[in-house]
């Protein structure tokens, strides 16, 4: 499973093009089109993906605020039109990780975020409640007792751990957890939500009726 990327870009073609290339790579994506709309998302984001020029504030700007919030150890790769060395170094000196020239390849953006989350380690271990589950490894657990589960129930506890309170349709979870490429119904979703649930007790994943499925915190 792969982190969530927030995508700061105001030109709407180009977000919905890297949007199709991130989550088609397994990343979640979540786009906004201006600097200070950002900030609320900060949260969910184990990267950020940020234009130069935006409506509001530069990308420069945000970043030096970005650094100096408790959000300071986030990944920033920078997107820009500005070619010159100077620019670049200016970006790098703000506290962008990596800096990509417009124009470029999505292929090349996923391959330096995921090349970027390996070498600052994306967090792979999460709790809540009496809940813990560590991606790298592998292992999930309630309380003290190890959980066997399949490959696809892990997969689908630990998204909705990534993303907690946070409602996602049977459609969402489908092209998510398994993929977009997967034949699939809702049904699929219900079923390994109705396991999970035999496994870990009923009140940590709960129905909002019409919309789907969400993690919480029972205590």
């Amino acid at each position: 499973m792969q982190a969530t990327i927030l995508l700061i870009e105001d030109d709407e073609a180009l977000t919905e093009l890297l949007e199709f290339h991130l989550q088609k790579a397994g990343f979640e994506v979540l786009s906004v089109g201006a600097a200070e709309s950002a900030w609320a998302q900060l949260g969910q984001a184990q990267a950020v993906v940020l234009d130069w020029m935006l409506p509001d504030q530069s990308g420069v700007e945000w970043l030096g605020r970005l650094r100096q919030s408790e959000y300071k150890e986030l990944p920033v790769i920078m997107l820009t039109a500005r070619a010159s060395e100077i620019d670049k170094v200016t970006g790098l000196n703000a506290g962008a990780d990596d800096y990509l020239v417009k124009p470029f390849s999505a292929a090349e953006l996923v391959a330096r975020l995921g090349a970027l989350l390996r070498r600052l380690g994306a967090p792979s271990e999460r709790s809540i409640g009496d809940l813990y589950l560590d991606e790298s490894r592998g292992v999930a657990r309630l309380k003290e007792g190890r959980l066997q589960l399949t490959r696809r129930e892990f997969d689908l506890l630990g998204f909705l751990m990534a993303h907690p309170g946070r409602v996602f349709s049977r459609g969402d979870l489908l092209d998510r957890v398994w993929g977009k490429d997967f034949i699939g119904t809702d049904r699929t979703v219900d079923q390994h939500v109705a396991q999970l649930r035999a496994l870990i007790g009923p009140d940590y994943i709960e129905t909002v009726r019409g919309r789907g499925y969400r993690l919480v915190d029972p205590e």
